[in-house]
């Protein structure tokens, strides 16, 4: 099966390649300029399973978005940082939060 990151000539779809899906924006939301365990990023996003995150959290490190390091103690320590080229995401992000806030503005202006 072709990756549809190989073959979309649309810059928004493959934007959404990397960043599309329920959590992955709000992963990389809640790592701008901060490293994280796992269990802080998973207390964070209360509605999301562990598996669902973890499987997240590979993609994105596959991608080159976010780095993972572990250190080799008992117990585990894994902990997650935003890279470079996840941090190019951060205009990108913010024009999304601003946008959500206009959107819960005109909801409410509109649901009256």
């Amino acid at each position: 099966m072709t990756d549809f990151k190989e073959v979309s000539d649309c810059p928004i779809t493959t934007t959404l390649a990397y960043i599309g899906g329920k959590w992955k924006t709000i992963i990389l939301y809640i790592l701008d300029n901060r490293t994280l365990r796992f269990g802080e990023i998973s207390a964070r996003i209360p509605a999301v399973s562990r598996k669902v995150l973890t499987e997240q959290l590979k993609e994105l490190e596959r991608d080159g978005l976010i780095s993972r390091k572990q250190f080799n103690e008992t117990p585990p320590r894994v902990e997650y940082c935003i890279t470079e080229f996840g941090k190019s995401l951060k205009d990108v992000l913010a024009q999304m939060e601003l946008w959500g806030m206009e959107l819960k503005n005109h909801q409410t202006k509109t649901s009256k």
